[in-house]
């Protein structure tokens, strides 16, 4: 028996840390929270991604109140990129959220599902997405998804 160590690297910084493409980023994916469909949870999540032309597209929670159908902010922005944009790779991802009392101020990260297409993403496109989850007190930077799913599941072969 071995036991094993893994690490995940994630950098905190202030937004105005960040270069202006990246507050851009982070900027439209709070435009984003507003395009969120949330009467259950009221937890409005939006994202916003650039891909590699630097065209920039926003997703945002739908919920249903059948709760399995609801789909995620991250998600909703990595299909529609995917099938409008089949060609282009996805450089970075920002995500973030709003409650009733206004932007949440730790980085909101995404769920199981959301890291698990961003693996997929990732193996498609053969080169790591850079992440920036935002919150009123700080922004985590993360360069790949492996760093918030380490054990993914991936293809085996």
């Amino acid at each position: 028996m071995r036991e094993r160590i893994i690490e995940s690297r994630i950098t905190e910084c202030a937004l105005e840390e960040l270069d202006e493409g990246a507050q851009v980023l982070i900027r439209t994916a709070m435009e984003a929270t507003k395009n969120s469909y949330a009467p259950y949870s009221h937890f409005h999540v939006g994202a916003a991604l650039r891909l590699d032309d630097g065209t920039v597209l926003k997703g945002a929670n739908q919920e249903n109140a059948s709760f399995p159908v609801t789909l995620c902010g991250e998600r909703t922005a990595i299909f529609a990129a995917h099938a409008q944009y089949p060609d282009h790779a996805i450089e970075a991802i920002a995500i973030t959220a709003t409650n009733d009392n206004g932007p949440v101020a730790t980085p909101v990260t995404p769920c199981g599902a959301c890291r698990q297409a961003m693996v997929e993403t990732e193996m498609r496109q053969k080169h790591p997405l850079k992440i920036y989850l935002y919150g009123s007190k700080g922004v985590y930077v993360i360069n790949g998804i492996r760093n918030l799913l380490p054990l993914a599941f991936d293809d085996p072969s």
